[in-house]
């Protein structure tokens, strides 16, 4: 059975990337990272030595599938993610699958993936690197009970993770 564990890179539970989550976790069996969880002083610092980082980093370390949900930030992923990621060992993404997904403000910022985190994906040690999707914010409505995500989105959502993680 394919092991796969999701990174998010949102920066509060109240984040869209949530929502996303959320969906993905509904069809997909997987453990979760939330980075919002992780002790701030731990990841700031880059402690290695700390209990939360090596329990983090053993879920990846287990992985076959990673899924790296992040919001997009002036162009780039979430700076949460680039502190956790830069505590992942150096090859910390060999022999795995990464599929990212990014949640931006606008289409301008589509080209994030391939130009802000695949780049960083390969530097640790990934080969086989996914498509991606990204996903524009206003397609997922904030309601009183939640979230309510564009069926559009959830498909692409449901081909990639099928494509990837069943195929793997």
């Amino acid at each position: 059975m394919t092991k796969t564990v999701i990174i998010n890179g949102a920066n509060a539970r109240t984040s869209r990337v949530n929502a996303i989550q959320q969906y993905i976790l509904e069809n997909v069996e997987a453990t979760t990272i939330e980075l919002f969880d992780l002790p701030t002083q731990d990841l700031i610092t880059a402690n290695f030595a700390s209990d939360a980082i090596k329990a983090a980093n053993a879920l990846v370390e287990q992985a076959d599938v990673v899924v790296v949900l992040t919001p997009v930030y002036k162009a780039a992923y979430s700076g949460i993610l680039k502190t956790y990621l830069d505590l992942i060992p150096q090859k910390g993404f060999e022999n795995k699958h990464i599929i990212p997904i990014a949640v931006g403000g606008t289409a301008h910022h589509l080209l994030a993936i391939d130009y802000a985190l695949k780049p960083v994906f390969s530097a640790l040690g990934a080969t086989s690197i996914s498509q991606g999707v990204f996903i524009v914010d206003k397609q997922i409505e904030r309601t009183e009970q939640g979230f309510k995500i564009e069926d559009e989105i959830k498909e692409r959502i449901h081909q990639q993770l099928i494509r990837d993680v069943v195929t793997i």
